[in-house]
């Protein structure tokens, strides 16, 4: 069932260790069939050298398992909410990687400061709120919830801002398939690192100014744009 999408979001899951985004089996990759609104996602807790095309687990939009006798993660719920909440999306990424998972820490946005990060996000990367004591009891959905509370509260989509920041979590990316998710997370987590690094070579705020934040994002995404090839 479904095994072409089975095989691109086991792919999409395989880049994420050789891209060095996860320790362990600390991170997820998951892709949506929106013509059945079926879910294909990572199992919980299997490593990754252990994981085959077949092993990918096949969810409906009630969480329930179709095809698998393995359970999905338990990001799963997650996964699902952001699903019907942007039809535009195809995958979604979750990691724990280390410089993205810090700002997630320190509970802030990560700022633009360098045309890397103009490039592929419009605008400061969003953190979202601390959860509620009464929300923890459907955690996993209400993650979704809250990152789709921040982002509706911000003004954006995952279109011109394909990640954000769950305090003191992890970072979710989002793209048209499941590997593009995973290549945003890397971008992040690189964009993550430039940041933290330049705060450390001078703690004066540098952020970019929206004139050359609209050239780079908009050359590259706008209407208009000019990079790359034709």
């Amino acid at each position: 069932m479904l095994e072409k999408l089975k095989k691109e979001v086991y792919n999409a899951n395989m880049l994420l260790p050789k891209m060095g985004l996860v320790t362990f089996t600390w991170g997820n990759v998951s892709g949506i069939d929106r013509k059945n609104n079926l879910v294909v996602i990572k199992p919980s807790g299997v490593e990754y050298d252990k994981l085959t095309p077949e092993d990918m687990v096949v969810v409906d939009f009630n969480g329930n398992k179709i095809d698998s006798k393995l359970n999905p993660s338990t990001d799963t719920p997650t996964h699902i909410y952001l699903y019907k909440k942007y039809l535009e999306l195809a995958g979604i990424c979750h990691t724990h990687s280390i410089y993205a998972t810090s700002w997630c820490q320190a509970g802030i946005d990560l700022p633009t400061h360098g045309t890397t990060h103009a490039d592929n996000f419009y605008g400061d990367i969003p953190c979202t709120k601390h959860l509620l004591e009464e929300q923890f009891v459907n955690y996993e959905h209400e993650t979704g919830v809250i990152i789709y509370e921040t982002l509706i509260k911000r003004n954006l989509n995952p279109k011109i801002m394909p990640a954000i920041l769950c305090n003191n979590h992890g970072p979710f990316t989002f793209g048209d398939s499941p590997g593009k998710s995973v290549e945003i997370a890397k971008v992040l987590e690189i964009v993550a690192q430039m940041t933290f690094q330049s705060y450390l070579i001078n703690k004066n705020n540098n952020q970019i100014n929206q004139t050359l934040l609209d050239k780079h994002y908009l050359r590259k995404h706008g209407k208009k744009s000019y990079y790359g090839q034709k």
